[in-house]
C-alpha cells in the first residue's frame, strides 16, 4: 500500500480475500453465518458463508431471521452466541488421572496448544465485552492462563453497527455503535446505488499488514463520511435505553424495592441470560470417571448464579429464592461489577432480553427501579 497504510476501501471480493488470507496465515476464521434459523458464529471458509441479505427481527423473548433487500453482510444484531464461546469455552478439560496396575496414579494436565482464531464481524458491544473479560480473566493476580493464551493469539475484525435491533442499548452503556479501540481491523459497511463496499481501518501492526495484502482502493472521504453518518444514525435508533442515572448507585439504593418481587414472579431462574451474556464468566468443576474407576477427568464448565446450588454452603444455599438470585445477577451486572473490575458488566447487546423465555427486559427493570426510587418507596438495605 502507498500513502496512509491504515485505511482503505474494499469490496465484497476484498472481504472474501480477507477470510482466505487469514486462513492462509494459519488462523481459524470464525464469523457470522446462517444456520438452524439463526445467525450463528462458526468457522467460515470464504465470503459466501457470510449472511449476505439477512437481518433479524428481535423483541423480548423473540428472534427471527428476515431477508434484507440491500444484501448487507453485517446488518444484523447480536445472535445467540458471543465470542466468549471461543475464548472462554463452555466446557474445557483441566486434567486426566490414570491408575496403573501397580496402583500408581499419574495426573496429566491438559495443556494442548490453543487455537489461533480470527474473529470476523465483532460488534462494538462484543468488542467491549471481550475487553471486560480480559479484565476479569487476565487482568488480575489470578490469571486464567488458557484464556490468556487464546486471547493473545486472536485477531479481531470489528464491524461497526449501522442497523441496531429493537433490543439493543449499547449507546446507553457507552459501548457502541462505533468502535474506538481493541481491534486489529475495523469495517464499516456501506451499500448504496449498487456499490457494496467497506471502509477499513487498521488498529494494529498486524492489521495493517493484513490490509496491505487485500485487493483495495485508497480510502476516499465520501466513503468515510457516509460510513460515519450511518454509524451516527444507528446511535439514534437504539431499540432500548437505560435510565439516565448512575446505575451503580441505582442498584445500591433499591435492594429492597418491591420491583424485585414483581420480576421474581416472572423469572424461571433458567439461567438463559447468563449463558448468552458475553461477559458472564462463572464456572464450576465437574469430575467424571469411567466404570473401572481407573480413569478420571476434571472438566470446567460454565455455571450460572441462577442455579440453586451455585451458592450452596454446608447450611444450604445462600440465595434460596428466585427473587434473591435475579437480584444478585442484576445488581452485580449493573452495580457491584464496578467495585470488582472498574466497569459495568453490561455492554448493551440485548441478548438477555431476546433469549429470556418469558421476555424479562433488564432495561425495563432498571427504569422501574428508578421510578420506584424517585417515588421514595425503595429501600437501600437488603434483608437477611
Amino acid at each position: 500500500m502507498t500513502g496512509d497504510d491504515t485505511t482503505a476501501v474494499i469490496g465484497t471480493d476484498g472481504l472474501d480475500a480477507l477470510i482466505r488470507l487469514l486462513a492462509a496465515r494459519g488462523r481459524t476464521v470464525i464469523g457470522p453465518t446462517v444456520r438452524d434459523g439463526a445467525i450463528v458464529l462458526a468457522e467460515i471458509a470464504g465470503g459466501d458463508d457470510l449472511p449476505y441479505g439477512w437481518g433479524v427481527e428481535l423483541e423480548a423473548g423473540h428472534y427471527r431471521l428476515r431477508p434484507r433487500e440491500d444484501g448487507a453482510a453485517f446488518a444484523h444484531s447480536a445472535g445467540p452466541q458471543s465470542w466468549k464461546t471461543f475464548l472462554h469455552p463452555q466446557r474445557e478439560r483441566q486434567w486426566t488421572a490414570d491408575r496403573g496396575a501397580d496402583g500408581t496414579v499419574v495426573v496429566t494436565t491438559d495443556d494442548s496448544p490453543p487455537p489461533s482464531y480470527a474473529f470476523l464481524g465483532v460488534r462494538p458491544c462484543d468488542l467491549r465485552a471481550i475487553s471486560v473479560q480480559d479484565r476479569v480473566l487476565a487482568g488480575g493476580p489470578h490469571t486464567d492462563s488458557r484464556y490468556r493464551a487464546r486471547r493473545d493469539r486472536a485477531f479481531l475484525v470489528a464491524a461497526e453497527c449501522t442497523d441496531p435491533g429493537a433490543t439493543c442499548f449499547c449507546t446507553s452503556m457507552g459501548t457502541g455503535p462505533a468502535v474506538d479501540r481493541g481491534y486489529d481491523l475495523a469495517l464499516t459497511e456501506v451499500v448504496e446505488d449498487g456499490d457494496h463496499r467497506f471502509w477499513v481501518r487498521a488498529g494494529s501492526e498486524e492489521g495493517a499488514s493484513v490490509l496491505a495484502g487485500l485487493p483495495h482502493r485508497p480510502a476516499d472521504e465520501g466513503t468515510a463520511t457516509t460510513a460515519r453518518e450511518r454509524v451516527a444514525e444507528a446511535a439514534d435508533r437504539m431499540g432500548r435505553s437505560m435510565p439516565l442515572v448512575d446505575l451503580q448507585t441505582l442498584m445500591r439504593d433499591t435492594l429492597r424495592a418491591d420491583r424485585w418481587n414483581d420480576v421474581a414472579s416472572r423469572c424461571l431462574t433458567c439461567g438463559n441470560c447468563t449463558m448468552v451474556c458475553p461477559t458472564c464468566f462463572c464456572t464450576t468443576a465437574e469430575d467424571v470417571t469411567d466404570l473401572s474407576g481407573d480413569h478420571a477427568e476434571r472438566w470446567r464448565r460454565w455455571e450460572s448464579c441462577f442455579d440453586l446450588e451455585f451458592s450452596h454452603l454446608p447450611g444450604g444455599p445462600v440465595r434460596a429464592s428466585g427473587h434473591s438470585r435475579y437480584r444478585q445477577w442484576a445488581t452485580h451486572k449493573l452495580g457491584t461489577w464496578y467495585d470488582q473490575f472498574g466497569s459495568s458488566g453490561c455492554v448493551g447487546c440485548g441478548r438477555c432480553i431476546v433469549w429470556c423465555p418469558v421476555g424479562i427486559d433488564i432495561t425495563e427493570e432498571a427504569h422501574a427501579l428508578n421510578a420506584e426510587r424517585a417515588a421514595g418507596t425503595a429501600q437501600g438495605e437488603a434483608s437477611s
